[in-house]
């Protein structure tokens, strides 16, 4: 079906992308903007692929006339006139130097652009200073058009934008759906302060005469549900002008009489309690060849020290940069790693250790030593149109941050779509997941597809997003974990002591500010290919302390291969050999504990602790589930600091090392990290 997919829900002024799905590109597609809010003149091109922007508020339908009859797309447009940041130079694979050195990889490229702490607007880590090497319009898309996200998620009202989680349930002969909002942390609105919005998915039998809508209800007869059908909601504050992120429901009648209501932005479920473990798969290995064979001679170790998840580095053909970033091939492993059959091979044998396969998903350009670009470049009128171009005249394609070795797909041409449709109908029945590269440079609406595409065949299939700063937008209906940029910037700062260790509790504070749902989930990390390591450029001290943050707040730990024995080169080859095991048990012991207590897990509450402490680098916090809270203490100063903690009452003992550490004042001595038990006080 060529339905252009899910309502969306924008403010005025932003600009969303308009595309049919599964397109055929040789056949028709028209735009039109059925019906408009009054004074709106507002309009659509007549292009395959087009582009949306409201200019007053409402409810609009865009129709697309295509081969498989009219379609009907539902924009629900609010009153805001703010615009979105420009992404940012994450530092990523295809800089100039190497091919892919990714410059100094300092913090994910967010230091480099003119951050310097703190947060700006709700925005990951506070952009200021432009972004370095981003031509704009000239580079075929303008800054709205990176991810399709509403300009509120950047400048929210008093205390940011409400979150709102929509559930169901059966009641007798009724479908109840419960919608949930949530005020930002620090915004004095109450729970009956919002209005709930409710909307029938376009593209489902089900209409929106057949919901009774009662405040944050919605009530549905079983005798009017005609079908498999998902229903949309909204929380609005009007006081503030602000929304938050939608969630949706699906409701599907069974064969047996029975209806069955799927959250639809829930993150896998096995995902939620992952140690993801990140491959660079041309260094991991011993020895000379980076063999598939010899990265599963591994497995038993990874295994055994608690990774069940992998994110391989890109195992394509490429034009033979190390990373794997710049594809010359989309449908072939590259020939250095092995072939299709020990790919497969491998990760058969990673899910016999229950190991989970993540694959590196590049979807926004392929290298200039593709053929498509090649033919692209030499004029062949079949394959221009393919590539953004920065110069036509000069056959400069475009790119960002002026990467020499890649083009950027143009994703106003039905071929592209097509294209790389089939290559992840090609991988995803071989892995679990896809980590996403540079998630933010790829329509969102071509990230919606792709959802529906592998979730319609695996329900349990994993989305990771890397964006950079992260967009709360992204969880909807796209992926299901995001890069926390927030956390890794502040863990950056904080090791430089240049930032205070509260700045910890602020990034996790920042997701809700910022409007993520709190089902939303996200990636926990202190380094990664793109990054210098945290122990060469921080120190020891600092190095413990932040891997008890990645391993003990709520989220997905993530360790970058060679970061748990004191690895200090980013992608030369592992000294394996030159373990430093006093580090790795440290690593060892905070992966078994999260793992043995539920309150370090996800289903934790969290909750900053009061503390009494010389050193602005000590920060407390609370986990707790089941009954049990434990307090965690990372201390990120040079020496071990006598900590108090004024509201609580624990016990002695270290989960981590198991050494009691009490002190005669009654204070607790904290060398980097340090969890103990305390007294609930639910």
């Amino acid at each position: 079906m060529h339905h252009p997919g899910p309502p969306r829900f924008i403010g005025v002024g932003s600009t969303i992308n308009l595309a049919p799905r599964d397109p055929d590109p040789s056949a028709e597609y028209e735009w039109s903007v059925g019906s408009a809010p009054k004074g709106s003149d507002a309009s659509v091109g007549r292009d395959p692929v087009e582009q949306f922007t409201p200019d007053v508020p409402g409810t609009y339908e865009i129709r697309l006339d295509a081969p498989d009859g009219e379609h009907a797309l539902t924009v629900r447009v609010f009153p805001t006139s703010r615009k979105p940041p420009l992404p940012v130079d994450d530092g990523d694979d295809e800089t100039e130097g190497d091919g892919g050195d990714g410059g100094d990889g300092s913090a994910s490229g967010v230091l480099s652009s003119g951050i310097s702490g703190g947060v700006s607007g709700g925005v990951s880590g506070g952009i200021s200073g432009g972004v370095n090497g981003l031509s704009g319009g000239e580079a075929g898309r303008s800054a709205g058009e990176f991810a399709d996200v509403s300009d509120d998620v950047f400048h929210g009202g008093a205390g940011g934008r409400p979150r709102l989680r929509l559930d169901g349930r059966i009641e007798e002969e009724e479908v109840v759906l419960s919608a949930t909002p949530k005020p930002a942390p620090g915004a004095d609105v109450p729970a009956g302060g919002f209005a709930v919005e409710f909307l029938v998915d376009d593209r489902d039998p089900l209409s929106d005469s057949a919901l009774t809508i009662e405040g944050h209800e919605a009530r549905i007869d079983r005798a009017d549900l005609p079908g498999y059908s998902r229903i949309h909601a909204v929380a609005v504050d009007p006081a503030n002008d602000t929304y938050s992120v939608s969630d949706a429901v699906a409701i599907a009648p069974t064969e047996d009489g029975r209806v069955v209501v799927d959250r639809l932005n829930e993150p896998p479920a096995w995902s939620r309690s992952i140690t993801l473990y990140e491959i660079y798969v041309r260094t991991f290995a011993d020895g000379d060849e980076p063999t598939f064979e010899a990265i599963t001679d591994r497995l038993p170790e990874l295994a055994e020290f608690g990774v069940d998840c992998i994110w391989l580095t890109p195992v394509l053909q490429n034009d033979g940069f190390d990373h794997g970033y710049n594809i010359t091939d989309f449908f072939s492993i590259a020939d250095d790693l092995g072939t299709r059959e020990e790919f497969e091979a491998f990760v058969d044998e990673a899910h016999d250790y229950g190991i989970s396969v993540l694959f590196d998903l590049v979807l926004n350009h392929s290298a200039r030593e593709h053929e498509f670009f090649r033919r692209a470049k030499a004029g062949d009128p079949e394959y221009r149109d393919w590539y953004e171009w920065e110069s036509q005249e000069e056959d400069a394609p475009a790119t960002y941050f002026d990467w020499p070795y890649i083009a950027n797909f143009n994703f106003d041409n039905l071929h592209v779509r097509r294209h790389l449709l089939d290559v992840v109908d090609e991988w995803a029945p071989s892995v679990d997941g896809f980590r996403c590269d540079m998630a933010w440079a790829v329509p969102t609406s071509f990230w919606q597809e792709i959802r529906d595409r592998v979730k319609s065949h695996d329900r349990e299939f994993l989305l990771l997003d890397e964006t950079i700063p992260y967009v709360p937008e992204f969880h909807e209906l796209c992926f299901d974990v995001h890069f926390d940029t927030t956390l890794y910037h502040n863990l950056r700062q904080i090791g430089h002591g240049e930032m205070p260790a509260r700045a910890v509790v602020d990034a996790i504070r920042q997701r809700a500010e910022t409007g993520f749902p709190d089902h939303a989930g996200f990636l926990q990390y202190m380094e990664n290919h793109d990054e210098t390591r945290f122990l060469e450029e921080c120190g020891r001290p600092e190095t413990e302390a932040a891997a008890g943050a990645i391993f003990t707040l709520p989220g997905i730990p993530l360790l970058y291969a060679g970061q748990e024995i004191g690895e200090r080169t980013r992608r030369e080859t592992i000294s394996w050999a030159d373990t430093d095991e006093e580090l790795r048990s440290h690593y060892r012991a905070l992966n078994d504990l999260r793992r043995e207590r539920p309150a370090l897990g996800p289903g934790g509450a969290f909750e900053p602790v009061e503390i009494d402490a010389v050193h602005d680098g000590v920060v407390a916090y609370a986990r707790e589930a089941d009954g049990e809270r434990l307090v965690v203490v990372l201390n990120f100063a040079p020496m071990p600091e006598h900590v108090s903690l004024p509201g609580e009452r624990v016990e002695s003992i270290d989960l981590v090392s198991g050494s009691d550490v009490d002190t005669p004042s009654g204070d607790l001595r904290v060398e980097s990290v340090a969890v103990v038990s305390a007294e609930n006080q639910r």
